[in-house]
């Protein structure tokens, strides 16, 4: 009898922590803001969409030429975006464009499927409230859905807020790359492993 009472404990212990991981990740990807830099009172109301035309285009140039070091042509912004719009993502408050994620998915070195994190952007005053990490992981679970093996980046050695949002979902540190950016900043590459 007490074997079979430690069995439903232990079974309702799984179910349990099955159901509190469950909560969490819903919580984690979940589409409201943390709304802890701002109105208290009010839940900021964040809609993710995939990106569907030409006339979303001005909003991610906007966004990313405001917050990178890097000035990327309207080509550019073309060949990831046409060429992948199904890992380009875009963060609204109601009308407002507040954050966009634009990727590409492609062969590396014949053997395996790379995805490529190209541009992370989200506008100063909605920042710290998870819009940045819920676009990563919509990218990423979008290229699980392509059958991604790994995926990478590079993003400055000095922008500490980004290392730990990259770090936070289990991307490693993979390489230094010196005098990388136009500006003369290292940059280092992570790499987050799927399979």
């Amino acid at each position: 009898e007490e074997e079979q009472e430690e069995e439903r404990d232990e079974g309702g212990e799984e179910e349990e922590s099955q159901e509190l991981l469950s909560r969490s990740l819903a919580a984690a990807c979940s589409l409201k803001g943390s709304g802890t830099d701002s109105q208290p009172e009010e839940e900021l109301t964040i809609r993710y969409v995939r990106y569907e035309s030409e006339l979303q285009m001005p909003d991610i140039m906007r966004l990313i030429t405001k917050d990178l070091s890097e000035p990327y042509s309207i080509y550019t912004y073309r060949y990831f975006i046409h060429n992948w719009p199904q890992l380009c993502f875009l963060a609204m408050v109601g009308e407002e464009c507040v954050g966009a994620i634009v990727c590409k998915l492609d062969m590396h070195k014949k053997m395996f499927r790379r995805g490529y994190i190209a541009m992370l952007a989200v506008d100063s005053k909605y920042r710290r409230k998870g819009i940045g990490t819920n676009l990563v992981k919509k990218a990423i679970y979008a290229m699980v859905e392509g059958d991604c093996d790994e995926v990478v980046l590079e993003t400055e050695i000095t922008n500490k807020s980004a290392l730990k949002l990259y770090e936070n979902l289990g991307f490693v540190r993979d390489k230094r790359l010196f005098r990388y950016y136009l500006n003369g900043v290292d940059a280092l590459r992570l790499k987050l492993w799927l399979r």
